[in-house]
């Protein structure tokens, strides 16, 4: 596991699952036994068949069409607690990108700005976005009618189809831009294909990318003459409380305007997706049981006041393979903090490219989820210059427990370039603090 590449936490192996092999650089290939769900088209086209028949209908009858209107009709404390799970407790689970191609659901927004000129300036949230519902409001039917007219479903080339894949996203300031993952529109934009949003009222609209980030699975979006989109409001998730309500929007298996609620199961959660070292993400996860299924990708997960808190993006699979049409809800999903969408959208919309922190040091998981050890450290980057070796072992960052090569990288990647990281460091049966700075890398 590469520092160069840190991102957000995943959930660690059981003792018996074995070491993680290692590419060249010292980052995991994957947990042994388990391959992620691949990116993948949409099967059906538009009206997507159903070759099975759906909902009582007959074999081949079509889906509901996924620009039907969405419908129009109409907690607060200290929340700042977070429990770590024993590493023996979890299953070996493949963490998978909600793929484009079956759908997506809604995320709602808010516009950020820098008002520093460094990278490693901490980013001033300017709220730009719709006020949130009252502080007791527990109607989740409140909260869809609030948060429906700011999501919007994404159609993106795929596989050299046009609509291929499919998606979300969430209106996030008056200017047009729009949120989503960036597995949902990576493709279409690395293929120059088409990308069109389609709002509440069934309404078409050409999008292009702004900016994308492969580390943090964001990207913003502009959908020009866009006046009628209404963003949304801006919560947060470090006040999140864990057995919380959370209500999950999207268009799972490319039906619109679908609403699942749930709770916070699990807060900081590291987590780690993607097919292969030029596309993890990492993930300092909001963990929730919403029903979340491939096409809720890039989609909103709100409190009961209508915040966005967190961007749905992936979710957990048993077993130890898992093909492109088989993965599903099985209540363990996992939503970017929005704090986290904040910083990388704001990046993206100040420079087209967004940043993310590196101390220099390429890690792999140690024997027994106890740490991640030093595998080698690289010249005139940060960890070169602090009182780290190769063989080291990292126990903690900034006070909280690593088990792992993807914690430790999770953890760095939790902070902004130019700030620092306190390492307790174990070598030769002796332990020590190990102060760090955080360079920048693009990503």
């Amino acid at each position: 596991m590469s520092n160069d590449d840190p991102g957000e936490p995943t959930t660690p192996l059981p003792p018996n699952a074995g070491q993680w092999p290692a590419q060249p650089d010292g980052q995991p290939i994957g947990q042994p036994g388990v391959q992620p769900l691949r990116q993948h088209q949409n099967p059906y086209p538009p009206p997507y068949p159903a070759p099975g028949g759906y909902y009582g209908q007959q074999p081949g009858a079509p889906y509901p069409p996924p620009t039907q209107p969405y419908p129009t009709s109409d907690p607060t404390g200290d929340r700042s607690s977070q429990a770590k799970v024993p590493a023996w407790t979890w299953p070996a689970v493949a963490m998978v990108a909600l793929v484009v191609g079956l759908g997506g659901g809604a995320l709602a927004g808010a516009l950020v700005a820098n008002e520093g000129s460094g990278p490693g300036e901490v980013l001033r949230v300017e709220r730009r976005t719709a006020p949130p519902l009252p502080a007791d409001n527990g109607s989740i039917a409140a909260v869809a009618a609030k948060v429906l007219p700011s999501t919007v479903q994404i159609v993106a080339a795929y596989d050299g189809k046009a609509q291929g894949a499919t998606g979300s996203g969430f209106v996030l300031d008056d200017e047009g831009h729009i949120i989503t993952n960036n597995h949902v529109v990576a493709q279409a934009e690395e293929d120059d294909g088409p990308i069109e949003i389609i709002d509440q009222n069934g309404d078409h609209a050409k999008a292009t990318v702004v900016g994308r980030s492969t580390v943090y699975d964001i990207a913003v979006l502009k959908v020009a003459g866009a006046k009628d989109l209404e963003p949304a409001a801006i919560g947060s998730a470090d006040q999140m409380r864990v057995g919380e309500t959370v209500v999950a929007i999207g268009s799972p298996l490319g039906l619109s305007a679908t609403v699942t609620s749930g709770i916070v199961s699990a807060v900081n959660r590291p987590v780690t997706t993607g097919e292969g070292e030029n596309d993890n993400s990492y993930i300092n996860a909001v963990q929730t049981d919403a029903a979340i299924n491939p096409g809720n990708s890039g989609g909103p997960l709100v409190n009961l006041q209508g915040e966005v808190v967190g961007v749905n993006s992936a979710i957990a699979s048993l077993g130890s393979q898992v093909a492109s049409d088989q993965g599903g809800n099985i209540g363990v999903g996992f939503a970017i903090p929005i704090e986290q969408v904040q910083v990388t959208t704001a990046q993206i919309l100040r420079t087209g490219t967004a940043q993310y922190p590196i101390i220099g040091a390429n890690v792999s998981g140690t024997e027994g989820l106890d740490g991640a050890t030093v595998d080698s450290i690289e010249a005139g980057l940060p960890a070169s210059d602090a009182n780290l070796e190769v063989g080291d072992v990292i126990h903690e960052v900034d006070g909280k427990p690593v088990t792992s090569s993807i914690d430790l990288v999770v953890a760095v990647r939790s902070h902004v370039p130019g700030q620092k990281v306190t390492l307790v460091v174990e070598r030769d049966g002796k332990t020590f603090e190990v102060t760090v700075g955080l360079d920048a890398k693009t990503g």
